[in-house]
């Protein structure tokens, strides 16, 4: 057996090995391209899931790097291998699909090169067992996701999009670095295992202060409202990376992040309202803004910002396993769909639903695996989405408050309408595209892609026995609800809550699939939908941010004068006007 030290450094390094190779080939060599970055990708997957094993051995592999800044150490607990596995299987499948949905690139090298660095960063992050190693990784995963997205540097709407979550994630690394450095101050170590056992030394508003930073953190990755405007904008992306950035790599950061901290926290005055909170309200508003979008992706990226919410509202009421659980059904269902929606989009050469309809006879394979996808983000029974979705809300009914938990449930409703508006839009209907596009069905490699994630969206559903124990068994402070798969099946199909969920769910299918009858009752609503296609307006505080910031830089411009004498004298009255304000406070 490969010891797990071996298997954690080549679980990052070989999809980095990968991205050397590829570059080294050139442009010009695509087959070779396309075999190597396949060939060390599932190399990657197959170390990562090599440690599951590992997981209870909580070996620690640890790189000195001076007194400055501790050792870089990194932890294979059952956490980080699963995320770990998650985003290295999920990025080979990206990959494979990538065979022939970026057929003919001239850029193919770049792709690949970024895509590889981008798992093996994720993969470092989440088998960090030190903060400042963590923030590392953290940083490196905005990097490559921000040249992924503007990727086509050609468009200025990619060139803007990738600028965007570049922007908006760093709100999140900064946060996440302020704490870090808080934690630092009065711990003296960054090492993780420290504090999440040594919390308790921290005084409690300091605690606080941390626990806050790496909640706006978390929030910034992984698109929390009011963070969440990135994520849509970051489908100008060629779709296999969609399918990478939405279900294996950047957005699941912030989830992991708050569930690695968890023990820390969970005593800390109003953190755990707040996570709810914040998870409640963003799966509310992105279910709603998905109710009326009409671009495929982004109707896709909405449902992922509101499936997110629905892991972090998990997390604050304590459903620590529903939320990881429910993180692996959503990443195999979401790359399925993403997918899917890229075979789509290769054929019609459009995003809009509104021009494609009737697709299911000339792409049927495609048109099945799709309608899996969607009927487990629905949330319909028998598929993974079901199972996971009612762990959550059976948390968020016992532990979290009413209020929050009848906004996730109203969110579930609207999940089941946009899921069957996308299918009938898509798969249904009059077909709408135009005679000039030829439909074809998807290529090979894109059916080895998909074929997997469709019987994974049936079937991760009966790991939660082990995956709960799993879980309790190596992440040390870590609350788990644990059960086994007869036990589990049989709470949720004798629970009186989940029948009022799959209630909502048929209530929400209901709605669209009669939609005409109540078009006239629909129109007194009218307003809720424009509002909601505006994005409430979000957008227009995140426009208004940035004129006044270009407003203010432009004002203070005119203190640059280039004369050093008026320089010198701004810099001593500015250190006088704080001088005279810290005396004024003491």
């Amino acid at each position: 057996m490969i010891p797990a030290a071996w298997l954690v450094i080549l679980t990052m390094t070989l999809t980095w090995a990968g991205a050397l190779c590829v570059w080294l080939l050139g442009d010009k060599r695509s087959r070779l391209q396309h075999a190597f970055a396949i060939i060390f990708s599932l190399a990657a997957a197959a170390a990562a899931l090599a440690l599951i094993p590992h997981a209870t051995e909580e070996a620690v592999i640890s790189f000195e790097f001076g007194t400055a800044f501790g050792a870089f150490t990194f932890i294979p607990n059952s956490l980080g291998i699963f995320l770990a596995v998650v985003a290295t299987t999920i990025g080979s499948l990206a990959i494979i699909f990538s065979v022939d949905y970026m057929r003919g690139e001239a850029q193919l090298g770049r792709y690949y090169v970024l895509i590889l660095l981008f798992i093996g960063s994720m993969a470092g992050l989440v088998l960090s067992g030190s903060l400042l190693l963590l923030f590392l990784f953290w940083e490196m995963t905005a990097f490559c996701s921000y040249a992924l997205i503007s990727f086509f540097n050609d468009d200025p709407k990619a060139v803007r999009g990738g600028i965007k979550a570049l922007i908006i994630t760093q709100v999140g690394g900064a946060g996440l670095l302020t704490g870090t450095l808080a934690a630092y101050s009065y711990l003296g170590t960054y090492q993780i295992n420290d504090l999440l056992v040594q919390a308790y030394l921290i005084p409690p508003e300091i605690l606080a202060f941390i626990g806050f930073s790496f909640l706006i953190a978390a929030m910034a990755k992984s698109a929390q409202v009011p963070f969440h405007t990135w994520l849509p904008d970051a489908m100008e992306a060629p779709t296999p990376v969609s399918a990478l950035i939405h279900a294996a790599t950047m957005v699941n950061a912030g989830v992991y992040l708050l569930a690695r901290f968890y023990p820390a926290f969970e005593d800390v005055a109003g953190w755990k309202t707040a996570v709810l909170f914040v998870g409640m309200i963003t799966a509310l508003i992105a279910a709603s803004m998905a109710v009326v979008a009409n671009d495929l992706k982004r109707t896709l990226a909405y449902s992922t910002v509101s499936q997110l919410g629905y892991m972090v509202y998990a997390l604050g009421v304590g459903g620590v396993l529903a939320s990881q659980f429910h993180l692996m059904s959503h990443a195999v269902f979401k790359a399925l769909l993403f997918l899917a929606a890229g075979a789509v989009i290769h054929s019609v050469d459009t995003r809009d639903m509104r021009q494609m309809g009737g697709l299911r006879k000339a792409m049927p394979f495609t048109a099945v695996v799709f309608i899996i996808g969607a009927a487990a983000l629905a949330g319909l029974p028998i598929f993974n989405g079901f199972w996971s979705k009612e762990l959550i809300l059976e948390a968020g009914l016992h532990e979290g408050p009413l209020w929050a938990y009848l906004g996730v449930l109203l969110a579930a409703g609207l999940t089941a309408f946009y899921s069957l508006r996308m299918v009938s839009m898509v798969f249904f209907g009059k077909a709408n595209a135009t005679e000039s596009v030829h439909i074809h069905q998807a290529g090979t490699a894109m059916k080895v892609a998909l074929v997997p994630l469709a019987i994974g969206a049936l079937t991760t559903w009966l790991l939660i026995g082990s995956f709960g124990h799993w879980l309790k068994d190596t992440l040390p402070g870590q609350h788990f609800h644990t059960i086994t798969l007869l036990a589990f099946v049989m709470e949720i199909l004798t629970a009186p809550e989940a029948y009022v969920a799959m209630g909502m769910v048929a209530l929400g299918a209901a709605l669209y699939w009669f939609r005409d009858k109540w078009a006239a009752l629909s129109k007194r609503f009218a307003f809720w939908g424009h509002w909601a296609d505006k994005g409430f307006g979000f957008e227009a505080i995140n426009k208004g941010l940035v004129n006044i910031t270009q407003k203010s830089a432009s004002a203070l411009q005119l203190t640059q004068t280039g004369q050093l004498n008026w320089n010198i004298a701004g810099i001593l009255l500015g250190l006088i006007a704080v001088l005279c304000v810290v005396f004024f406070i003491q």
